[in-house]
């Protein structure tokens, strides 16, 4: 017998609950998108209106990085790689990573296991020191990923995630 209808059934679902994410969010229901919303919601960044900015997805609006640019990324498998555009740098590059790759596996889900924040123009340094060529899948290594760690070890002091930030993050644990 024939799985069509059972995935013809799920995919109306998944369609129904995009619809659903992309009017909450004011855009399509992509990860990166979500992303965004999320972060500019929990650490008050002021998103590029137009959403085409080079090289940032906003701004902080607060705090100690308020009026720095930032780039924000999620990546649902916490797998050392960065999108790094080397064209048009932000001041900071805040990822969200779902759990560490250990298997293979099809599903990704959208998890919040930890932030990073990353000081761009020191990330930058600290890779063409190692001579890492960059671009969508920049390697990053290990001991970068702790220094940067914001969440929900608080190991990176430049930004720091309040109670309420976290009681928010954890609801997308």
């Amino acid at each position: 017998m024939s799985d069509l209808p059972w995935l013809a059934s799920l995919l109306k679902s998944r369609n129904t609950i995009d619809g659903k994410i992309a009017t909450l969010i004011g855009h399509t229901a992509q990860v990166g998108n979500v992303a965004e919303y999320i972060a500019a919601t929990i650490f008050h960044i002021e998103l590029d209106e137009s959403g085409k900015r080079r090289g940032y997805d906003g701004h902080f609006t607060s705090g100690p990085l308020a009026g720095q640019t930032i780039d924000v990324q999620w990546h649902p498998r916490r797998d050392g790689q960065m999108n790094i555009k080397t064209d048009a740098l932000p001041d900071y590059y805040l990822v969200f990573t779902g759990p560490e790759t250990t298997t293979p596996s099809f599903a990704n889900p959208w998890l919040i296991d930890s932030i990073f924040l990353f000081h761009a123009g020191e990330l930058l340094n600290a890779l063409r020191e190692r001579g890492v060529q960059l671009g969508s899948g920049t390697s990053v290594t290990g001991p970068l990923w702790e220094r940067a760690e914001i969440y929900p070890i608080p190991r990176n002091t430049r930004l720091r995630v309040s109670e309420e930030e976290r009681k928010l993050l954890i609801l997308f644990s």
